[in-house]
Formats: C-alpha cells, structure tokens, sequence
C-alpha cells in the first residue's frame, strides 16, 4: 500500500486522534490482558497488588527478565541486543544501560529543499538550526525536520537508556513546538534536554528555566516587574518540581512570589538561536519575595538588583523548590509511572517511591542513582510488574521497526531518509502521539490521568491502527515518495537458532514478541498458522528447507512466506503484543 491510500484510510489527525477529544470508546486495560489481570487482582485481593520494595534483585537473572528489563528502558529491543546483554547480572546490565553518550549527536539538516520550496538561508544537506528566521513556511518544514531527526534519533538509539529519558523529560517538560513557533528554538529545547538527560535535575530545572522554547511557551519572556506573568511560576510549581501530591500545600500567593523571581528574562530573535535568551535587570523586580509556611518558616529571597540578579535568585528558588521532600516525591512517582506501573497504591509509596526519593535527595538529585535503584530492584523485577503497561504509540512504533530491523533509507540520501523517518513519526502521531507537540503543559494524560492511565491510548479509533500498522509492514511493505521500507518476515525468523524447527521458532518468537506468553490453547492455535489442518511437524521443515536451499523459487518462497505472514500476523494482533 502507498502512503497517501494508506494516511487517507487511516489518518485522523493529530488533535482529532487524541483519546480525549475524540468519540471513541476507550478498551479497559483487563480487556488487553485478562490473565495478567486476573492474577494482579488476584494478589491485590490477599495481600495488596504487590509487597516488594527497592531491595536489589538477587533472584535468577533469565532471559525473561532481562527482555522485562530492555522492553521498559528501550524502545523495542532487537534479537541481537538481547544476545549481547547474556550472561551478565541484572545489575551489569542495569549499569551499561545507564552509561550513556555524552556526545550531542549531529544537528538536523535540511532534507526540505524542492521544486515548490527552496530555503534561501540554508542549502540542502546543512543544518538549519543557527540559521535565521527565514519565514513560516520554511519554520513548518524545519519543524518536521526536527521531528523526522528526533524520530531518526530513537529508530537508531544504542542500547542504552538515553532515548527513553529524552522522552520523559520531554514529557516533564513538555513544551509544544507549535506553540513555540520556531523550529530553531524547539531544537535547543530537545538538545538541553537531552544534554542534560541523565545528570543533575536542579542544574536541569535552571536550564529548562532559561530555555528560548520554554519561555516562549509559557510567556516568561513577557514577565516583567511591571507585570508579572504567573504562567511558568504555577507550572513550575505544580507540574515540574513540587507536584500537586496530597502534601504539596504551595499557595496562589507563592504563584505570584515566584513569578516575581522570574521577572526579566528575555528573548532576542535577531541573536544567534544559542545566544537569544538574556536577562534585562531593568525589567526585573528587586524587591524580596517571601514564599508560605509550606516552603519554611522563613523562606524568602532575597531581591537582588544588577546583571546577575536573574540567576542569583533563580538558584535560590530552585534550592527553596528541591529542599521539599515533595519535589523528590513528585519526580521519583512519575519514574514510577513511566517505567514500571500507573498505580502508586500505599504499600509503592512507602516501599518503592519514599526510598527512591531519598536516594534522590542525598545524590544531590542527580537521576542516574535512582534510576540505578529503581531498575534493580525486586519490585521492578516481580512478576506482577511485567506486561502491565499498554506501550505508548513511540513504543509501539519505534519498538517495532528496530525489532525487525527495518532498514531505512541512508544518509547519502537525506531527502528520502528524513521522509520516512516522518512518516514514522505520523504513524505515531495517528495513533496519538505526535513527537514535539503533547496535547498540553501537562504532557501526554496517558502518563497521569486518573484512573484510566496507559488505557488513553487504546480505543476504537487508536487500536485498529496498531494492527493496521504492523500488519501492512509484514506484508506488502509501506511505500511513498521516500521510497519502500518492509518488515521481511523471512529474514526475522531467520535470526533464530532453528527456524525450520515449527515449535522452536513460534516459541523463540514470543519470546522476542510478547512480554506474556499465550497460553496452550491460544499457542496451538499460532503454530497452526505453520501446520494447518494439523499436518506433521516435519512439513514446515520441508518447506523452509525446499525454499532455504532453493532463494530463486517463487513457489517455495510463496509458501514459506504466507505462513510466516499469518503467523506473525496472529502474534502481534494478540492483546499481549500492545503490552510492555
């Protein structure tokens, strides 16, 4: 299928696709796993969901949990990653999964110049981001630009942890680049965030605070003595540090105090994008500015006049916001969510999330610590905590294609390689989420609205794409303008050890596939895919041997390739397989 008969079937639009603004009915999580479901409401019945804490893992380290564990700090993990990580501890694993690059991959390029459009500031093939503001329609196309790198970025991640922090705190930090209205910016954005990914969350916060992105978004480059904008200060408060957690008692009049430390910042857009972002001390209030009871008995900072006056006080505010507890607690409660399970119940608080927050707090609040602990933990590794959450649609998409190595177009052609990592990016978008854009301040709700959760991304409109997705892939491929990329199903079967062997092959590939394996009614119904009508085991080693030892015969091919299609159909349309 081609790429405008397929968007035109499908495609909804990236506001319209959202759970909540479209009228869909929304597929309750028990539906998706009715066994796991069943054994955790089994559990939480006897005991509460779950009784372990962040005592290390010493249980046997098996391939099972370590798929558990590469599943939920990757974006799908392929055969050959999985084999690289055998052998090793839970907690070696753990450690080379948080040892990540330092090194700031290259900047997007223009992949946009045409016979419609040409950017009169930057040739083709050079990157656009130190570039000057040229007009909308070349900021629309950068900004797509940005979007099919950042995807390009997650399809070619190495095996470590990076990427899924760059996501998180795009989602902590969430800033839409419409919104912000210059591409230039959002990139900066993007690149501190993911600069700063995995090191100190106090430095993160001063730089998310200073960001050219952010206070456009939220309007702190118009905060200002004489009046004072209150926009950043309140999300700053309530959704990037302290939280709105049941002892989270911040005022409306701590609101006005902060946004008053903000004042002055400002933006130039005729500076170089990395130089734009200025404080302007005659803009700023000077006076002190004394915080409630809930941030000290005599919290006040002091007003400070002058040049450095905006990141004096900033770093008081920030050591004022990290010295509550709450602010630990925030943070670790949304690590929980994002990497182990939606339901925060009393015995996680106390066991799980208290201790995580304490390990943040004496780190200095750096995340690599916690994340340490978080992931070798027992409770990280307890049964009930796999195949608990719906993948997200970047999961689900860029999951898919690195597991079955979808080769997509090289770098020697930029156009054709930035044009299918945006047409990746929209397969997410369609599903509802679109990299760059959440829905709000917020983030995506699917990471923190009550009660539903991971649910919001699973409905009537949203699940027949998934399918629709993976099955079109396994089989005739996805083509547009940038070319053809397909999942060959021959080759991904091929990585097994015995793929001729029908048994060992369906059970090596829901290894690799589903996070639950089916049960023996439901796996005699996969592997009839192989061996219809209940014929002998030894037919389909024939025929992938007929076929191996014959590449050039089309009717072997098309045997062994129409059973392997259907089987790898059934598996991923299996409710286990939208799990992680």
């Amino acid at each position: 299928m081609d790429r405008k008969s397929f968007f035109q079937q499908i495609s909804s639009g990236r506001r319209e696709s959202s759970p909540e603004q479209l009228s869909v009915t929304a597929i309750p999580a028990e539906q998706l796993a009715p066994r796991k479901q069943k054994q955790q409401d089994a559990a939480q019945r006897t005991t509460g969901r779950l009784s372990t804490g962040v005592t290390p893992y010493t249980g046997t380290f098996t391939e099972d949990q370590l798929r558990h564990l590469l599943r939920r700090t990757l974006f799908g993990f392929r055969k050959t990653e999985s084999d690289a990580f055998k052998g090793m501890t839970a907690s070696q694993v753990v450690d080379l999964l948080l040892t990540t690059s330092t090194t700031a991959p290259t900047p997007p390029v223009n992949n946009y110049n045409s016979g419609t459009y040409t950017d009169p500031n930057v040739p083709a093939g050079s990157t656009w981001v130190n570039a000057s503001f040229t007009d909308g329609t070349a900021n629309a196309l950068r900004n797509f630009s940005l979007k099919s790198w950042w995807m390009g970025l997650m399809l070619n991640q190495d095996a470590t942890i990076l990427e899924k922090m760059v996501l998180f705190w795009h989602n902590h930090f969430a800033t839409e680049m419409d919104v912000v209205g210059d591409a230039r910016y959002s990139y900066l954005t993007n690149a501190m965030l993911r600069k700063d990914a995995m090191g100190n969350v106090k430095t993160l916060v001063k730089d998310v605070t200073r960001d050219a992105g952010m206070l456009i978004y939220l309007n702190g480059y118009l905060n200002s003595k004489n009046a004072p904008d209150e926009n950043y200060a309140r999300e700053l408060q309530e959704l990037f540090t302290v939280g709105k957690g049941p002892n989270s008692k911040y005022t409306e009049d701590d609101v006005k105090a902060v946004a008053k430390v903000l004042t002055g910042w400002r933006i130039n857009r005729l500076s170089a994008p990395a130089s734009a972002v200025y404080f302007d001390p005659t803009r700023h209030d000077t006076g002190n500015k004394t915080l409630s009871s809930f941030y000290g008995t005599s919290a006040v900072i002091t007003g400070r006049s002058g040049t450095n006056a905006g990141n004096d006080e900033l770093n008081d505010l920030v050591d004022l916001l990290f010295a509550q507890r709450e602010t630990a607690l925030h943070i670790c409660r949304k690590l929980y969510r994002f990497f182990v399970y939606y339901d925060i119940d009393a015995q996680a608080e106390n066991d799980v999330i208290a201790p995580l927050a304490d390990t943040f707090i004496n780190s200095g609040f750096e995340i690599k610590p916690v994340l340490s602990q978080l992931l070798k933990s027992e409770h990280f590794f307890d049964s009930l905590n796999q195949g608990c959450m719906i993948k997200s649609p970047v999961d689900h998409i860029v999951g898919f294609l690195r597991q079955w190595n979808v080769a997509f177009p090289a770098s020697s052609n930029i156009p054709a390689q930035y044009g299918m990592w945006n047409d990746a990016r929209a397969f997410c978008q369609i599903q509802g989420m679109d990299i760059g854009d959440p829905p709000s301040v917020a983030g995506w709700p699917a990471w923190y609205q009550v009660p539903s959760y991971y649910q919001l991304w699973i409905n009537s409109d949203t699940f027949p794409k998934r399918n629709q997705f993976q099955d079109l892939l396994i089989s005739t491929g996805y083509t547009s303008r940038s070319g053809k990329i397909i999942a060959d199903v021959y080759t991904f079967a091929q990585q097994f050890p015995n793929p001729e062997n029908a048994d060992k092959l369906l059970d090596d590939s829901i290894k690799l596939l589903l996070p639950i394996p089916p049960d023996a009614t439901m796996r005699a119904l996969l592997k009839a895919n192989l061996l219809p009508g209940g014929i002998p085991d030894f037919n389909w080693t024939d025929e992938w041997n007929q076929y191996k030892n014959n590449p050039g015969n089309t009717l072997f091919k098309n045997i062994v390739y129409t059973k392997l299609i259907m089987l790898y159909k059934s598996i991923m349309n299996l409710a286990e397989y939208q799990l992680s």
